[in-house]
């Protein structure tokens, strides 16, 4: 789990320049074998998270959808296999590079003590300045813009311990956001948040998927919510990709039961897709 508006403008038409790009970015993974020692999660899995989508991974627990992000985001390398970005070698890339193009929001954020929600988005903006450089307008108006877009100007003065769930995880993708990457990846941003929180961090990611075009990736566990947001979908079983495509096509009753091991109906209504589980398989 990018950047976004200055006094006196529309925030869509700032959000749109500070991406640095007309063109989104691609990101896929062929061919990827990705595991912990002996262990392989996933096995030869190739996946493509098209150029300024919203893609939604889906899939049980221990499926392996964190891991396949993680490996996608150079954080877990994978033992066979290339990750790209667009069309290049991730791992050609210096770390500062490969920072100012793909970003990656984990699960495991910490702080440290005192940490106030802007010193925390301040933190994204390392890629873009040398280890002594001072803080520059430019890193101004991104802190600005990403905490404008994530909906914590409020926040912005409280420290990181004082805040509620759903607080804490909305100035981690602020700070996300004022890292202005092409590319960002989002590991489960929902998971734990009352249904008020939820609405915020999707309506945030929506945001800046239509307004600055970055192509985004996220782990989902509402598969409902999933089908509402994205227009593209990967659904995982046991470490291999079953299915990917348009949630509407992905997304049947067949796979519910296949991935899920749920007998369900799916509803693909004009407004929304409902999911109504019935029994366990």
């Amino acid at each position: 789990m990018s950047g976004l508006t200055s006094a006196g403008s529309e925030p869509e038409n700032d959000v749109a320049a500070a991406a640095g790009s007309e063109t989104a970015s691609t990101l896929s993974g062929e061919e990827l074998v990705i595991g912990y020692g002996e262990e392989i999660i996933i096995d030869g899995g190739s996946i493509e998270i098209p150029a300024g989508s919203i893609t939604a991974l889906i899939g049980p627990n221990g499926s392996g959808k964190s891991t396949l992000l993680k490996g996608l985001a150079r954080q877990q390398h994978p033992d066979a296999g290339q990750v790209l970005l667009d069309g290049q070698d991730a791992y050609d890339l210096d770390t500062k590079e490969f920072a100012r193009q793909l970003g990656m929001l984990s699960q495991e954020g910490g702080w440290p003590d005192g940490v106030t929600v802007e010193e925390l988005v301040y933190h994204g903006r390392y890629p873009h300045r040398g280890f002594f450089e001072p803080v520059s307008e430019e890193d101004k108006r991104a802190v600005d813009r990403a905490i404008e877009l994530a909906g914590v100007e409020s926040l912005r003065e409280r420290e990181m311990s004082s805040l509620s769930g759903g607080q804490k995880q909305l100035g981690w993708i602020a700070m996300a956001l004022a890292q202005e990457t092409d590319v960002l990846l989002l590991d489960e941003p929902t998971t734990f948040l009352d249904l008020r929180h939820q609405l915020q961090v999707m309506e945030t990611v929506e945001r800046l998927n239509e307004n600055a075009g970055t192509t985004i990736g996220l782990v989902l566990h509402d598969i409902e919510q999933a089908a509402c947001y994205a227009d593209h979908m990967i659904a995982l079983q046991a470490g291999e990709i079953y299915a990917a495509g348009v949630p509407s096509e992905v997304l049947t009753e067949q796979l519910v039961a296949d991935v899920f091991g749920v007998e369900a109906t799916v509803d693909h209504g004009k407004a929304e897709t409902r999911v109504i589980p019935h029994e366990p398989l």
